[in-house]
């Protein structure tokens, strides 16, 4: 049975799921897309005894990473995001912030890529390219764990908006169909909005694939 273990906060304008990825073993986790209140993610995740090793960004638009320079401060660990999302992250025009009347614009520390393997908290994080809603989205696979972060790639019977800078339904489709509905279905699939759904249930019933 595998020792990785997985929470969830819902926070920010948009209720956007921030994720924590926790070792029990170790008592250290990877946070993935602090939306917003990097202070209240902090302090929920510290007072449950976890050590934060690093924070992954799916993609750099607002709604996920309004929270990340608190929570980077707080926790003194690095942001990683695709690397393709490197310059939308520090724009207030390509991260839709400016378009929802509240600007904003951070920037990551270090890029990934796809097919790039982390180890972080004592975990091995598979990162997996999934543009399309935004060039350089990213998923992160937990292949241990059975789980893979999506970010707003791939929901329950949904998928990601295409119509913000940088975004391709050509490519969101490419992503799922090639990358996401390869991993084995019985994947638990962790979206950025809304309920967990498995790469089987997508397959058979996600009307958008």
């Amino acid at each position: 049975m595998s020792n990785i273990k997985i929470g969830r906060m819902v926070v920010g304008p948009v209720q956007t799921n921030c994720y924590y990825v926790l070792n029990e073993d170790t008592k250290e986790a990877v946070v993935i897309d602090p939306a917003d209140k990097g202070d209240r993610i902090y302090e929920e995740i510290t007072k449950r005894g976890m050590t934060i090793r690093g924070i992954l960004l799916t993609h750099g638009h607002f709604d996920h990473v309004m929270g990340l320079d608190s929570l980077r401060k707080a926790a003194d660990v690095k942001a990683y995001i695709g690397e393709g999302d490197a310059a939308l992250i520090e724009s207030a025009d390509l991260n839709v912030s400016h378009m929802f009347g509240m600007p904003f614009r951070t920037k990551a520390d270090e890029t990934v890529k796809d097919g790039q393997v982390l180890e972080m908290a004592g975990m091995k994080i598979k990162v997996i390219g999934t543009p399309g809603h935004t060039a350089g989205g990213v998923s992160y696979y937990f292949e241990e764990a059975g789980i893979v972060v999506s970010g707003d790639t791939l929901f329950s019977e949904s998928v990601g908006r295409t119509d913000f800078p940088t975004s391709s339904s050509a490519k969101l489709r490419e992503s799922i169909k090639e990358k996401l509905f390869a991993l084995p279905e019985d994947v638990y699939v962790y979206p950025g909005h809304g309920p967990v759904t498995t790469i089987e249930h997508e397959k058979a019933n996600n009307p958008f694939v």
